[in-house]
């Protein structure tokens, strides 16, 4: 055998291995909210505090807080934190604090001697809260049922410490409507997919809830409260522990936001998001580069292949392989998050999205303002 064909052996081989390693992911852990069955509901209703940060949220507040006021669950509290709000916030919550008597206002006045961030007024928020069950959500969301509450709060035995839900986006018409959509959902079946196996990296501060008690024992928002981002994801990362996490997928308890209009307001958002990677936890961190880099050189040895045509039908098999698995176990979990349309463009948005991240990712590292972003 010469050197030129120990190479495409070589190729091959490498290839195979990159082929599997997507499968797994895709099998063992993507595949795993999309089969996982809703269990018993708990007949006790806890009480729960609600917990909404909003700065100059005067308008989502109008139309999106009333849909969490009207919840249908016996005991539970709204805790609105108005954190130096210069719009019509202040007099939008005064009027909602007339007609009900379970909302919660604290505000949080303007100190230019005190600049802080989101963490300052979500611990406001934690420590005004009367019950131990916190589920957190922004003012730029709605739960899409009056059943939010309930199907969260259900999934409290005495063991859990976390429950995660899904935060999806408004859909809407557009390219980057889709794959904001098309991303959250493949996030959502990471981390979710992850914490079914065992392994509970982070939650989404969209529909999150943990107890007050964990918050407190384990030192708050600890040696990440300076960072903009981090209330939610890092919180999950550096306290959840193996048995103590459980996963909220019904439809009943997801929660829609609205998501970016213009690339450049994606963009800020998604390095900010992408600003606390480097912070996880070791294992969570390699689990999370694996994939997508074997995804970059799986493309790039496929088509190295099918140009040298090196054992065509062999390499097309373990491609299509994989791409009917992906579309499967995508159009499983698109019924399952209720996240229609996305399907037509999964394989593009497969291909492009970790180059995508890539380039995003590198705006991180050059980044000072990700620091400084309140929300």
């Amino acid at each position: 055998m010469n050197i030129g064909d120990l190479l495409m052996t070589v190729t091959f081989v490498i290839f195979i291995v990159l082929a599997g390693i997507q499968l797994f992911y895709y099998l063992f852990f993507y595949l795993a909210p999309a089969l996982q069955k809703h269990g018993s509901e708990n007949n006790e209703f806890p009480p729960v505090s609600v917990i909404i940060c909003a700065r100059n949220e005067a308008e989502n507040l109008k139309k999106f807080l009333p849909e969490i006021l009207g919840q249908d669950y016996p005991t539970y509290e709204v805790i609105v934190v108005n954190d130096s709000s210069e719009d019509d916030t202040y007099r939008i919550l005064g009027e909602y604090i007339q007609k009900y008597p379970h909302l919660k206002v604290t505000t949080v006045n303007k100190d230019h001697r005190f600049d802080h961030g989101k963490k300052f007024a979500q611990f406001i928020g934690i420590k005004a809260a009367k019950y131990d069950i916190l589920l957190f959500t922004d003012a730029d969301c709605y739960p899409v049922s009056n059943q939010w509450i309930k199907r969260m709060a259900s999934n409290f035995k005495p063991q859990t410490e976390f429950v995660l839900g899904y935060g999806g986006y408004i859909p809407d018409k557009g390219l980057l409507n889709l794959y904001q959509r098309y991303e959250t959902l493949f996030i959502a079946m990471q981390y979710t997919g992850m914490a079914i196996r065992g392994i509970p990296y982070m939650g989404v501060g969209r529909n999150l809830a943990y107890r007050k008690n964990v918050f407190f024992l384990n030192k708050g928002f600890g040696r990440h409260f300076n960072l903009a981002s981090g209330d939610d994801d890092l919180f999950v990362n550096k306290n959840a522990r193996l048995g103590t996490v459980s996963v909220e997928i019904n439809q009943e308890a997801h929660i829609r936001s609205i998501p970016a209009t213009d690339s450049i307001t994606w963009m800020k958002r998604k390095i900010r998001h992408m600003s606390t990677a480097k912070y996880y936890k070791p294992l969570h961190k390699l689990l999370l580069l694996i994939e997508p880099f074997s995804r970059i050189a799986f493309y790039v040895l496929f088509i190295y292949l099918i140009s040298s045509h090196y054992l065509m039908e062999y390499v097309l098999g373990i491609f299509i392989l994989r791409f009917i698995t992906l579309h499967g176990i995508f159009y499983l979990n698109s019924r399952k998050f209720n996240e229609n349309g996305i399907i037509k463009a999964i394989f593009l948005f497969d291909i492009f999205s970790p180059v995508i991240n890539l380039i995003l990712y590198s705006g991180v590292i050059r980044s000072k303002n990700a620091q400084k972003a309140w929300k």
